[in-house]
């Protein structure tokens, strides 16, 4: 069975450093260790989905910069096809900086994001999208998920922080994967997102409960304790994770299984240090799509 899941958005340059303590203003400490690989909320999910046996393709901004080869031949390696909406950008690519805490393994992050990048959809974009099983946005290049959103495929939405192109896209959402920082500027809770057209809502805060919204019903689904090691990306694992759920069943017929589906590989994540450890654990073979239930 192949499933193809579509993922739109940010692709970053990560530089990842584990610590002991956080360093305080103009002070200097030494880092465990350090790697370098590609990230961003859409990049992080198109690794899981690949991960979990999808076709997956990443519509991204990436250019020509040297820097760009990090993302590429990260992607590359997990099986990620890349289609870039800036082939011949010469501009750096976004670089974010993220400090991990050894002993708890929260993460602090400094990144410039897409910032004023310019991404056209490209000529390519509806081909890809047109075969797509299942459609990811997390809304840093707003062409990009204005196109996504409007090709009438199942659509996830992550919705870590508000962004103005969400007002566009939100209304074509099967889902909508909302942190619980996530504030709608006319809403007064993410339920209510419902109101605007999303067929599904849920609301992830790290270890506590998955909360869900659907018309006429909500609920909880549980997070099993886990040792965090490094929680940096777990969300996007989440939502990669439910979008190869989406593409595998068509639609969220069982939206609670789906979550609890994406907590399990979400849990899987956290319990390794760095960005790609987690991907050599076993038990991802227990959910991969010729495992897991359907």
């Amino acid at each position: 069975m192949t499933v193809r899941v579509v993922c739109v958005g940010l692709a970053t340059v990560d530089l990842i450093q584990r610590v002991d303590r956080i360093p305080g203003a103009d002070e200097k400490v030494e880092a465990g260790s350090a790697e370098l690989a590609a990230g961003g909320p859409a990049t992080n999910a198109a690794v899981a989905a690949a991960a979990l046996g999808a076709e997956v393709t990443l519509v991204t901004a990436v250019g020509t910069h040297p820097l760009a080869a990090v993302i590429r031949a990260d992607l590359s390696t997990y099986g990620v096809s890349v289609l870039d909406a800036t082939p011949t950008a010469s501009t750096p690519p976004p670089v974010s900086a993220v400090t991990v805490l050894a002993a708890t393994g929260q993460r602090s992050i400094v990144s410039r994001n897409a910032g004023g990048l310019s991404a056209p959809a490209p000529a390519a974009l509806t081909g890809v999208l047109s075969r797509a099983d299942a459609v990811l946005v997390d809304g840093h290049h707003p062409a990009l998920a204005t196109a996504a959103a409007r090709a009438g495929r199942p659509l996830i939405v992550d919705a870590g922080s508000w962004r103005p192109v969400f007002a566009d896209v939100l209304p074509h959402a099967e889902v909508v994967a909302c942190s619980a920082t996530f504030r709608h500027p006319e809403l007064p809770d993410p339920a209510a997102i419902l109101d605007l057209g999303a067929r599904h809502v849920a609301v992830t805060a790290g270890p506590e409960p998955v909360r869900w919204f659907a018309p006429g019903a909500a609920g909880e689904v549980p997070v099993p304790p886990v040792a965090a090691v490094d929680t940096a990306g777990a969300g996007d694992v989440f939502h990669g994770a439910l979008a190869v759920a989406v593409a595998r069943d068509g639609a969220l017929s069982d939206l609670p299984g789906s979550l609890g589906y994406a907590v399990a590989v979400a849990g899987i994540r956290v319990g390794h240090a760095g960005p790609r450890a987690w991907l050599a654990d076993p038990r991802l073979a227990t959910l991969s799509l010729t495992a897991s239930p359907r």
